[in-house]
């Protein structure tokens, strides 16, 4: 995909996506509203880079920080780290590894799961999101059981290289198959909308406007 189409797709807004792919009879798309942005005002958008793992108390805390670093080797550039933790106990990222994330260029992350170092990360500006804060980590606690393997989170199945697109109203997933469909549609989409606030704005009544246009 160009970057002029990534680029395009950034412009829409998640409730167009929303509402394209709804009319389309898809389902099991848009994450649960636990899962909220550190930075509502930031739009996160791109392909997921799928993690997933759990609890283990017998784990020795030196293997565990191996697991994690392993980790964030192995996290690709250019997408959002996505994770199913399989727990709300302990934090997901933090201070070190979002910078380490942000410095190899990984465009965010979004964990079903807990976040710390909020300050830090606010001031750093890469976007989070996750259902809580926690200052407790992964240390002797989590081990990973897979990567670029499918998640669920919610009723959501995201596979690696699906998009996630989400602002402050949500997010939801895009297979990837599909994606430039959902951009052309959900472009339009936002073209016709704007025909509809013109056109209530001049004084056409709202369900003539619909009829006329056929969204609202």
């Amino acid at each position: 995909m160009t970057d002029s189409r990534i680029d395009r797709f950034r412009r829409c807004y998640t409730g167009v996506v929303h509402d394209v792919m709804r009319a389309q009879g898809m389902t099991d798309f848009t994450l649960p509203p636990r899962i909220t942005p550190l930075q509502p005002e930031m739009t996160l958008c791109g392909p997921a880079w799928t993690v997933e793992g759990c609890i283990d108390e017998s784990a020795d805390p030196h293997q565990t920080l191996l697991d994690w670093t392993g980790l964030l080797s192995k996290a690709q550039p250019g997408h959002i780290w996505c994770a199913q933790p399989n727990t709300h106990l302990i934090a997901q990222m933090g201070e070190l590894s979002a910078e380490t994330l942000h410095a190899k260029g990984v465009l965010g992350c979004v964990v079903d799961g807990a976040l710390r170092d909020a300050n830090f990360i606010l001031n750093l500006g890469f976007a989070c999101w996750r259902t809580h804060h926690t200052p407790r980590d992964v240390v002797g606690l989590w081990r990973p059981t897979a990567i670029e393997a499918p998640i669920t989170i919610g009723d959501v199945r995201i596979e690696s290289g699906d998009w996630l697109h989400g602002d402050r109203d949500g997010m939801v997933r895009v297979p990837f198959g599909i994606l430039d469909k959902i951009i052309d549609a959900a472009s339009e989409a936002m073209v016709t909308e704007n025909k509809v606030r013109s056109a209530i704005l001049s004084g056409t009544d709202p369900q003539d406007a619909y009829r006329k246009y056929g969204k609202f």
